[in-house]
């Protein structure tokens, strides 16, 4: 038999001692600050944190500059700690997840706002929203066994300097040993995955130009500019 094209190369996430991580799937978790659930609309002590996913292929490196996506006139940020897994299972008990995660890193979530808001109005999937082209920009990954395990300190996002997003991750309702542990009550976690933690309240749209920076205390920045749509 022949391969009929050739398959897709692997995604691969830089660390930051120069090494390269190989990106298997996306996880990302919704509404897991309390203030972001409620400028969305949704009243965090009724309804719990969840997630979704998204494809590798989302996934940029920090310093790209990514285009404006079709289809929406509405484009957010939304600043993330994200999770690198290193080692899979199953079922994995709160107390033992910091020890299946390799690493942490900075990393934006980069949403349709107007798509998403229309399938939720309309009880349809968030896909084409929230799954989207270069949607998912990264900073280096930092091992653990350097940093972490940020259970609390700044996150903060900016908009050509401007501060638009400014927490602290123990506002997280969902630590991350509790999203680690949640999240594979539903799949197998395999190392390359990555888990978005979810964003704070502050998010909001970006034009052609902009540059958007995420900074996480004791991380290195995720920067991106935002480039005109594609035209290919």
């Amino acid at each position: 038999m022949t391969i009929l094209f050739a398959p897709q190369d692997p995604v691969l996430a830089a660390t930051s001692d120069g090494n390269l991580f190989p990106v298997r799937r996306v996880f990302c978790i919704g509404r897991n600050y309390a203030a972001h659930a409620r400028e969305m609309g949704r009243d965090p002590d009724r309804e719990p944190p969840f997630f979704f996913t998204k494809w590798a292929e989302t996934v940029v490196s920090t310093g790209t500059t990514i285009a404006y996506p079709s289809e929406t006139a509405n484009f957010h940020y939304e600043a993330e700690l994200v999770l690198a897994i290193g080692k899979g299972g199953r079922n994995i008990a709160a107390a033992d997840a910091l020890d299946r995660v390799y690493g942490y890193a900075t990393g934006l979530d980069m949403t349709r706002r107007d798509l998403q808001l229309e399938a939720r109005e309309k009880g349809r999937p968030w896909s084409t929203g929230k799954n989207v082209e270069q949607s998912s920009p990264l900073g280096l990954i930092h091992p653990a066994s350097e940093t972490g395990p940020f259970d609390s300190g700044s996150i903060k996002l900016t908009v050509n300097g401007v501060v638009k997003q400014d927490a602290d991750l123990n506002e997280l309702i969902w630590d991350v040993p509790d999203v680690v542990a949640y999240v594979s009550r539903f799949y197998r976690l395999e190392p390359g995955d990555l888990i978005y933690t979810g964003t704070p309240a502050g998010v909001g749209a970006v034009v052609a130009g902009d540059e958007v920076v995420v900074s996480i205390a004791g991380l290195s920045d995720c920067v991106v500019k935002v480039g005109a749509p594609a035209n290919d």
